[in-house]
């Protein structure tokens, strides 16, 4: 009953209500990334959904686009501006998504929507993660994130598939919550993204 009806009530309810509430704070970090950016303070990257299909992610954007002499971007820790820094401290960064959850693009919980250039380059097993919408947070979020394999991400990612339930979400919930007050396992040591799945 949760997984087919409870779990798209509760995400419908929770973003909606959570947009109404941070939607002042949601415009405070606009103009502040507005400035700091000096530039758009959004991100809009596509990204493989529900059974790989792809749709627009939302994200506050952190960086900046500063390009070298031949007209290349620079270093990711050299875009990052000191407002951007802030907002992926706490994990800011994500709360757009809430948008593509009252739209049904995403859950509050699942494997995180990666690029769709990746599609090809699962395995069999790894293709599972595609089988429920990717969250915001999840099981791989809680444990590890940018600090453990990708082949490790994988397996956190499909177990979650396998045996998500009201129980492991609310625990999945209260973990984030934790480590985004205790800033723990936000980002790596650098601030630097993860690097690109290559594939097996």
């Amino acid at each position: 009953m949760y997984n087919k009806l409870g779990k798209p009530i509760l995400d419908f309810l929770v973003s909606f209500m959570g947009l109404v509430i941070i939607f002042p704070f949601l415009l405070l970090l606009i103009i502040l990334l507005l400035i700091g950016n000096r530039g758009s303070p959004i991100f809009i990257h596509e990204r493989a959904g529900y059974r790989g299909k792809p749709f627009r992610l939302i994200k506050f954007r952190t960086m900046n686009n500063k390009r070298n002499e031949s007209g290349k971007l620079l270093p990711d820790n050299d875009r990052l501006t000191s407002v951007g820094k802030f907002v992926r401290s706490l994990s800011l960064d994500e709360l757009p998504q809430l948008i593509n959850v009252l739209k049904g693009d995403m859950s509050l919980i699942g494997p995180r929507p990666l690029p769709t250039k990746y599609l090809p380059r699962y395995s069999k097993t790894q293709n599972v993660r595609h089988n429920v919408r990717p969250g915001i947070t999840g099981w791989a979020q809680i444990n590890g994130r940018n600090n453990i394999s990708w082949e490790k991400k994988f397996e956190y990612d499909v177990y979650y598939v396998e045996n998500y339930n009201f129980s492991l979400d609310m625990k999945i919930l209260w973990m984030t919550l934790k480590k985004v007050i205790i800033r723990e396992g936000i980002n790596t040591t650098s601030n630097n993204t993860m690097e690109e799945f290559k594939g097996n």
